[in-house]
């Protein structure tokens, strides 16, 4: 029996104008609002949080942001500071493999909006994972442990209770092609897992909840979230339907 409370976040990308938001959360909402077990989080465009969170209010669904940028004001045009978020949301996805990949991201800018988020009091979720060229070219340990690391760099033991790190090969990203629960356990168990315990400690390294990302659907969550180290889901496309996305969160329970 796992001891850390199982999380499912939504990302919906972008995905869903403000009416379209607000319609997705009622109708996500009555097929969860009795489970407490599971930390159930939304995740959509920045344009939508100040009606998701008007739309969660009193409920148990949480809300996060997609992204950040590490300065908290300043000339940065169409950027997003944490102390902007924190009156929204609780959460904020942070390294996205498509944001590494297409806006440039590193581990030395997560690392900058890591710290940027835990000092505002917002929870990270950091992502990270290989290619399939790394994959294939049995990289993936030595690329996924370099991302943790570097993204981690001078958090505190104390901070890093309110990390969350989520694994997203990024082959398996809206591919349909989603790790084997076994693959994926094996990564979380066996490069992140010790890294964490290495870096904070074994009680904090070991209470750290670890997600998977990468073609969750309905029908593959619970045997994902059945893994010992597999501690939830960062769920793209099935959370932008209601059903899908709320038949994964029972898998978690």
């Amino acid at each position: 029996m796992k001891s850390r409370k199982p999380m499912v976040a939504g990302n919906w990308k972008m995905n869903k104008t403000i009416y379209e938001a607000r319609d997705l959360i009622r109708a996500i909402l009555p097929q969860v609002e009795n489970i407490e077990a599971v930390d159930i989080v939304v995740c959509p465009p920045h344009v939508c949080l100040g009606v998701a969170k008007r739309e969660t209010e009193g409920t148990n669904i949480m809300v996060g942001a997609q992204n950040m940028h590490w300065e908290a004001s300043g000339a940065y045009t169409g950027e997003i500071s944490a102390g902007m978020l924190v009156d929204l949301c609780q959460y904020v996805i942070i390294g996205h493999s498509e944001r590494r990949a297409m806006f440039g991201e590193t581990d030395a800018t997560v690392n900058k909006k890591v710290h940027a988020a835990l000092k505002a009091g917002l929870k990270p979720i950091m992502c990270v994972g290989e290619t399939l060229e790394e994959n294939q070219a049995g990289q993936t340990a030595a690329v996924v442990e370099g991302m943790v690391r570097g993204g981690l760099i001078d958090v505190t033991p104390e901070q890093a209770q309110n990390v969350i790190i989520a694994y997203e090969p990024v082959w398996a990203i809206g591919t349909g092609l989603a790790a084997t629960p076994e693959g994926a356990n094996g990564v979380h168990k066996d490069v992140i897992r010790p890294v964490l315990r290495e870096l904070f400690g074994p009680e904090v390294g070991g209470a750290m909840r670890i997600l998977y990302g990468g073609s969750v659907t309905a029908a593959n969550a619970a045997e994902l979230f059945s893994q010992s180290d597999i501690d939830g889901g960062l769920v793209g496309g099935a959370s932008l339907k209601p059903d899908s996305f709320a038949a994964i969160v029972k898998a978690a329970l």
